[in-house]
């Protein structure tokens, strides 16, 4: 159903663009760091005589810390200049992952995986705060869909590039390499960022956080996040070690085969995103539109089932390619929230949402170990991964009537 009018489509100027592109180049680094622990893990799992068991825990002490640092985070953005809260905590996370390649203990690792969660907390807030400000409600489709896109991509070049790295370099030499190269994104950020102050007297004030809470639709949005993204970090931290260890794929072909599933996924996300976009458009009720895909994409996780249970290794990536490509039609997520908070809300609620979503990532990637270690198969966590994101697309489309924006009491 189309509402009363059609919106002229704008271009983006020079300065969403060089934004974009610069919030994009951030979250593909993002990803590739928060993921070379996968792809390393056959080669470091040997080396340092890593249980299964263990490498779940040291993929939740990532998120550990990244969860608890999303409330402080979106506090800090809605505060004070976000382009170098940003900045600040991009330069920790590329440091954290580059002296991992020194790293020789479990403990070591343990602590430089709290250190990367820390770091990477204020990405998404910082996110939301920015396109929140920069962009207008017909453009964050694409604009949030691109930054998913990021997260595929991400993915994806660390599962190629970095598979090859670890094959005929070493996993060390992985780590080096992405943390400290990744350091020169700095300085463009700092000249190029659109401008941004913290709160003023010109401003509304920001909605105190007991306020957001209490919103129905904060905790459609809450819970929503936290069974999309149980799926895409079960994958993000065990797929190349499922691919080796159970599939069978050497190094090598788990770099190459591994990747498509995620580069298919970020071309999806782009593509979504302009649709839903193109749809706003054209006159459709963003409600109906941003919602409709966020609740398809998570009831595509049933493909997950076919990759798994298919005995063919070629039908099995063609199974995940179609599963994670029809699963970033969840990119909208973010529009959704910051259609509901605003700019003045948008850092403090899409920290408590990605506390609460990245609760999942200390939970799925832990459960997953436990189950493979005790069971010695990944069907049991394939099943449950596609139990949690369907009652994620109960959350999103029972909790949230409508996605109109909020009106915030006076508060602090």
């Amino acid at each position: 159903m189309a509402t009363s009018g059609v919106i002229q489509r704008e271009p983006f100027s020079s300065l969403q663009r060089n934004t974009l592109i610069l919030l994009f180049l951030s979250v593909v680094i993002n990803y590739i760091d928060r993921g070379n622990l996968s792809v390393a893990a056959p080669r470091l799992s040997v080396e340092l005589a890593i249980l299964p068991q263990q490498l779940g825990v040291l993929h939740s002490m990532f998120f550990l810390t990244y969860a608890l640092f999303q409330i402080p985070c979106g506090w800090l953005v809605d505060r004070f200049n976000v382009n170098v809260v940003f900045a600040a905590g991009y330069a920790l996370w590329s440091v954290a992952t580059g002296v991992t390649g020194f790293a020789s203990t479990f403990t070591t690792l343990v602590v430089l995986r709290l250190l990367l969660g820390a770091g990477e907390a204020v990405a998404y807030p910082s996110y939301s705060k920015i396109i929140a400000n920069t962009f207008a409600e017909h453009q964050r489709g694409f604009a949030n869909a691109l930054i998913d896109a990021g997260t595929k991509l991400g993915p994806t070049l660390g599962t190629l590039i970095g598979g090859l790295i670890v094959s005929h370099v070493g996993w060390r030499a992985l780590f080096w390499i992405v943390g400290f190269l990744s350091l020169a994104w700095i300085a463009p950020w700092l000249r190029a960022a659109p401008p941004a102050r913290g709160r003023s007297s010109e401003q509304p004030p920001s909605p105190p956080i007991r306020e957001i809470i209490s919103k129905r639709a904060a905790w459609g949005t809450f819970l929503g996040l936290f069974c999309i993204n149980y799926a895409w970090y079960f994958l993000l931290t065990w797929m190349p070690y499922w691919l080796v260890k159970e599939r069978g794929f050497t190094m090598d072909r788990m770099a190459v085969f591994g990747s498509i599933p995620y580069l298919a996924a970020a071309v999806g996300s782009t593509f979504w995103g302009w649709l839903s976009d193109h749809l706003i458009r054209k006159g459709h009720a963003p409600s109906k539109v941003r919602k409709s895909f966020v609740v398809a994409g998570q009831l595509s996780a049933l493909w997950l089932l076919a990759a798994v249970f298919v005995p063919s290794n070629t039908l099995m990536i063609v199974f995940l390619t179609i599963a994670l490509m029809l699963m970033t039609l969840t990119s909208s997520h973010w529009a959704i929230t910051q259609r509901l908070a605003g700019p003045v809300a948008a850092g403090k609620w899409t920290g408590i949402q990605n506390f609460f979503g990245n609760l999942s990532g200390v939970a799925a990637p832990a459960i997953t170990g436990f189950i493979v270690q005790r069971t010695g198969q990944f069907y049991p966590a394939f099943i449950l991964v596609v139990v949690v994101i369907l009652l994620g697309a109960c959350c999103y489309g029972l909790l949230i009537r409508r996605v109109d924006p909020i009106e915030w009491r006076t508060s602090h």
